[in-house]
C-alpha cells in the first residue's frame, strides 16, 4: 500500500482538505491501517495534483484547499483496489516473535501465548464497539460506511489470533 493510494481512496469517499486527511490518520486509520501525519500528506497532495489525480475545487479561509478526486485518480484508485496483491519485502513483526516462540523457555513461552491471547481479545472487544456503533443495516460504503468493513476484518483477525494463541498455550501445557 501506498501513501498516494491511500489519499486517492480518502478522496474518493468524500473530497477533503490536507487538515480533514490528516484528521482521518490521526484516528482508527493510523492506528489500525496506515499512519502518516502533515508532513508527508501536504506534499503527496501536491504531486497528485501535478499528475492530474487530484484538484483543488474549493480554497478557504488561509489558503486552505478542498481535494477532490479526478476521473484519472479515480481510475487509478480502481487499478490498484483490483489488481492481484503484489508480495513485497515482508516485515512483520508479530510473526516474527511467533516463528521464534520456540527459541523461549517453556514459562516464558506461555507467558507470551497468554498475553498474545489477551491482547487479542481487548482489540477484539474494541472493534466489536466501533462496529456496535453501526446497525448492520447500515451502509458499508460511502462516508457512512469507512471503515466498517475494515473493522469487521480486525475484529475477525484478532478472535483467529486469540484462537491460535490459546491453542498454541494448550497444545505447551499437554506436552509436559
Amino acid at each position: 500500500m501506498s501513501l498516494p493510494h491511500a489519499l486517492l481512496g480518502l478522496l474518493a469517499v468524500e473530497p477533503g482538505t490536507g487538515y480533514d486527511l490528516t484528521r482521518m490518520f490521526d484516528s482508527d486509520l493510523g492506528r489500525y491501517a496506515w499512519q502518516a501525519g502533515h508532513t508527508s500528506i501536504y506534499p503527496e497532495l501536491a504531486k497528485l495534483a501535478a499528475n492530474g489525480l487530484v484538484e483543488v475545487t474549493a480554497q478557504g479561509p488561509r489558503g486552505a484547499k478542498t481535494y477532490d478526486v479526478t476521473e484519472a485518480g479515480r481510475a487509478e484508485l480502481r487499478r490498484w483496489m483490483l489488481a492481484p496483491q503484489q508480495q513485497g519485502r515482508v516485515r512483520n513483526e508479530p510473526v516474527l516473535r511467533m516463528f521464534l516462540i520456540a527459541a523461549l523457555p517453556r514459562p516464558e513461552a506461555l507467558e507470551l501465548l497468554d498475553r498474545i491471547e489477551q491482547e487479542a481479545e481487548q482489540g477484539a472487544a474494541e472493534l466489536r464497539e466501533v462496529r456496535a456503533e453501526h446497525p448492520d443495516t447500515a451502509p458499508m460504503l460511502g462516508p457512512e460506511g469507512l471503515g466498517q468493513l475494515a473493522a469487521e476484518f480486525g475484529v475477525r483477525q484478532y478472535e483467529v489470533v486469540r484462537d491460535w494463541a490459546r491453542w498454541a498455550a494448550d497444545r505447551l501445557r499437554a506436552e509436559n
